[in-house]
């Protein structure tokens, strides 16, 4: 069990949960500080179900019994305190809104962190390393996190390239070969378009890897998929934390890679900061 996502598992899962379930769920997430002091008849007596239905809650959600799932929603808390998601209204100061936004991100990172799969990211580093192209394939606002992974890949002495026309995206997976990797990026994990360059690309002989939400059609499709569950309301504001979780992981695959490569390649990454130099002011006031 991640313990630092446990709220946000429960709020996910929700649809999945029977009826009295779903009532002990809500009231879980409304009241999630009151529980930790409760007993299993208070939380039955609150929730308006019977303690068998609260002990069937709490094997739903993987935990052995309403004691185990206390131990667990104390640790989550304590790691992460501010689970609801900020909303941003007219009257807020602009120190309101930065402080909304920043503590957001910082939750956002930490759940995707607690809810990383290990396997997953060194195989995704396996393959990377060993890859004789890699290209970046994202729409919208993942474009920018495919545009900042091909800069990343690059400096590794990789052949890399990003994609987020639809048309280019095409020709460019029906050129690639066995030993070639596609990275898919989906904040939504559902775009039509991306799925149809991956078909390509995976009838070609490449890769994929894809970095999407859990049981979405994009990571069902990948070969190595690394899930990224955040939750946003795209409709309204541009999905900053997902982006900003993206990109971290994204820094995950380049730091696995260049590890990879040793001594040869940190020369390589030394040789281009030096090389930059002169193209900077040279004014220590400016550094």
């Amino acid at each position: 069990m991640k313990t630092t996502n446990l709220l946000h598992m429960i709020d996910s899962n929700m649809s999945n949960m029977r009826r009295s379930e779903r009532k002990v769920a809500e009231y879980v997430l409304s009241q999630p500080h009151d529980i930790i002091h409760m007993r299993i008849v208070d939380l039955a007596q609150e929730a308006h179900v019977s303690e068998p239905t609260v002990v069937r809650f709490c094997r739903a959600i993987g935990c052995d019994g309403f004691q185990s799932f206390k131990l667990t929603l104390a640790q989550q808390l304590a790691a992460a305190p501010s689970f609801v998601e900020y909303t941003i209204d007219e009257y807020d100061s602009v120190m309101n809104y930065s402080t909304k936004v920043i503590d957001a991100t910082i939750e956002t990172l930490t759940r995707v962190r607690d809810a990383l799969d290990p396997e997953a990211l060194e195989q995704a580093v396996i393959a990377l390393s060993g890859a004789n192209r890699v290209d970046f394939y994202g729409f919208g606002g993942s474009s920018s996190v495919a545009m900042d992974a091909q800069h990343k890949f690059f400096r590794l002495q990789m052949i890399s390239a990003a994609y987020s026309d639809a048309h280019i995206q095409t020709m460019a997976a029906l050129s690639l070969n066995k030993g070639d990797i596609v990275v898919a990026i989906s904040q939504t994990g559902r775009t039509q378009t991306l799925l149809d360059s991956m078909s390509l690309a995976q009838d070609a002989g490449a890769l994929v890897i894809s970095l999407s939400p859990s049981g979405t059609p994009v990571s069902s499709k990948a070969d190595i998929p690394i899930f990224i569950d955040v939750d946003e309301d795209t409709e309204i504001f541009t999905p900053i934390s997902s982006r900003i979780a993206h990109l971290s992981i994204i820094d995950i695959l380049a730091v696995g890679v260049a590890n990879s490569r040793g001594d040869e390649l940190t020369e390589h990454l030394r040789k281009i900061k030096r090389g930059l130099q002169p193209l900077r002011i040279k004014n220590k006031l400016y550094r």
